[in-house]
């Protein structure tokens, strides 16, 4: 069954709203006591008038910035690119679908991140929420996790290069990493990781077009094109060895914690 693009939009929705419990504090931190949401005020005549606090309207701006912090700041951009590569790689531009694979690197970035943001939630959310924290501070313990994931699968060579780049260098510990250093150099160490894989993943569907292609001119059979040959033979091989199971649990397997 095909979903609509309205349908579509809605879960894709649905599924980025997820990341807001790393962004939460950076909405909230501007007001040191908790208030309600939507305030309900009576009027002598008994008209009700609503207002919204200042927090959900800070909170609705930085929704606007989830894609971007999304690409930025977690696990898909490697496994996006990726999943792409092996599509090309089959010799089937459109299929799977975008839509099928955004949803499959979606999920599979909330499988790798659960840990980082169950703790960031526990560290910098939960005690704001419950009066326990100041803002300033559940910012700093809510984005603690997420750094420390960015810091695992950054390369050191682009750390240093990006550092120099912002004239900020010999970083005392990884907590004085500035964002505006790490999140770039965090997004190119994920290009280089996920291009890295692509190549391996596309070294074994090459070698079957190249047999194919030498086979076919062997036999004078040069104007049967090597596609229509090597497709079911490249789709029968990732059947085969299980090619799904393999890729992803190569994905999960390759980010550091």
């Amino acid at each position: 069954m095909t979903l609509s693009s309205p349908t579509r939009r809605g879960l894709l929705l649905r599924a980025l709203l997820a990341l807001v419990v790393v962004m939460l504090p950076l909405g909230a931190a501007t007001a040191q006591v908790a208030l309600p949401a939507i305030a309900v005020k009576s009027a002598a005549d008994g008209v009700q008038t609503y207002s919204l606090t200042f927090q959900v309207l800070i909170l609705m701006t930085v929704l606007t910035l989830l894609p971007a912090l999304l690409l930025g700041m977690t696990a898909f951009t490697r496994i996006i690119i990726v999943l792409s590569i092996l599509r090309q790689a089959l010799g089937m531009p459109t299929t799977p679908s975008n839509q099928v694979l955004t949803g499959l690197a979606l999920f599979l970035t909330f499988f790798v991140m659960s840990s980082t943001l169950q703790q960031a939630y526990g560290d910098g959310i939960k005690p704001y929420m419950d009066g326990q924290l100041a803002g300033e501070t559940a910012i700093q313990k809510t984005l603690a996790p997420v750094r420390k994931f960015m810091l695992a699968q950054t390369r050191e060579n682009d750390l240093n290069m990006f550092a120099k780049l912002a004239g900020k260098q010999n970083f005392a510990s990884p907590d004085d990493v500035p964002l505006t250093v790490l999140m770039p150099t965090f997004l190119t160490s994920e290009l280089k990781t996920a291009f890295q894989i692509g190549f391996m993943v596309y070294i074994p569907f090459m070698v079957i077009d190249l047999v194919v292609s030498s086979v076919l001119m062997s036999m004078g059979m040069m104007m049967l094109s090597p596609v229509l040959i090597s497709l079911p033979l490249k789709i029968m091989l990732f059947v085969l060895v299980d090619g799904w199971t393999m890729l992803v649990g190569t994905l999960a397997a390759s980010f550091h914690q």
